[in-house]
């Protein structure tokens, strides 16, 4: 059977007069690279949601080609190329509005502080885009972290409470960033980064510096917000800690949200792009 001659389903009319705002394809794992800022690209695997809008009068979207522009652009999942790639899913689906969010682990090779043991650590990472008559893009990542509860040290005759946290970072930017600056400026924000590998050392520093450097969530966003202001190129942020508390039935938790621009040229077209590097 010739491919000409199989029926259109998706193509043909639907008489109920209702759009759709977003179908697509939903939970894809695919293979990627992203940039990486010491070894220039790292290969690791995405989790996709692609969706375009579908007018009232189509019965259903072609899935397929969402496929197809992925895999055209897979060997490098960008900050610079996500507008591109957006913009390619619309032409390709005939859309008026294109959106893309992903997902993906990204490891960073780290030493122990004392032994200088090597060990990898992940970090989650995703981006967020869409495109209709402009163009708008949130990267952020989660970082493990270590608190130490400044109440209980205060208060107690010998030790204190400590517990694994996670602060998630969103971000709209002006200007190229690389995710390990991200990653450094939330680890220097909390009582003790963590380490994939500690020797007895390592394990004596870490739980020492922890120890020395109390910290509530609050103190967490305020220190990782106070940082990020620093670097005057996030005109949008979302902050939050959470930590798993070791000693309560529940998590402590904390969240800054800023907007510093009402107006949004810097999020309209190209300009939003220019930079120096990729994600």
């Amino acid at each position: 059977m010739e491919i000409c001659s199989i029926p259109d389903v998706q193509s043909m009319p639907d008489e109920r007069n209702i759009p759709i705002d977003k179908v697509g394809v939903r939970g894809l794992r695919y293979p990627i690279s992203v940039k990486d800022r010491l070894k220039g690209l790292q290969h690791t695997v995405g989790l996709f949601d692609l969706f375009v809008n579908l007018p009232q009068e189509f019965k259903g979207t072609h899935m397929s080609r969402f496929i197809e522009v992925l895999n055209e652009y897979r060997g490098e999942i960008s900050m610079e190329k996500f507008q591109e790639v957006l913009e390619k899913i619309k032409d390709k689906l005939h859309a008026k509005s294109a959106h893309m969010n992903v997902e993906f682990p990204y490891f960073v090779e780290k030493n122990a502080p004392v032994t200088a043991t090597p060990g990898i650590m992940s970090y989650t990472c995703f981006m967020r885009g869409s495109l209709d008559e402009r163009f708008d893009l949130i990267v952020g990542l989660e970082v493990p972290v270590t608190t130490v509860c400044p109440c209980s040290k205060e208060i107690s005759d010998y030790g204190a409470h400590n517990q694994r946290g996670i602060v998630r970072v969103q971000l709209r930017f002006k200007k190229f960033f690389w995710i390990e600056e991200i990653i450094e400026i939330v680890e220097s924000s909390v009582s003790s980064e963590i380490y994939s590998m500690l020797k007895r050392p390592d394990e004596k520093y870490v739980t020492e510096r922890a120890y020395e450097n109390p910290m509530f969530v609050e103190d967490v966003v305020r220190a990782a917000v106070s940082r990020l202001r620093e670097k005057n190129n996030f005109p949008w942020y979302r902050v939050e800690a959470e930590t798993f508390e070791s000693i309560h039935n529940h998590s402590a938790y904390a969240l800054i949200e800023k907007d510093f621009s009402p107006v949004p040229e810097c999020f309209q077209g190209p300009c939003f792009l220019r930079a120096n590097g990729s994600f």
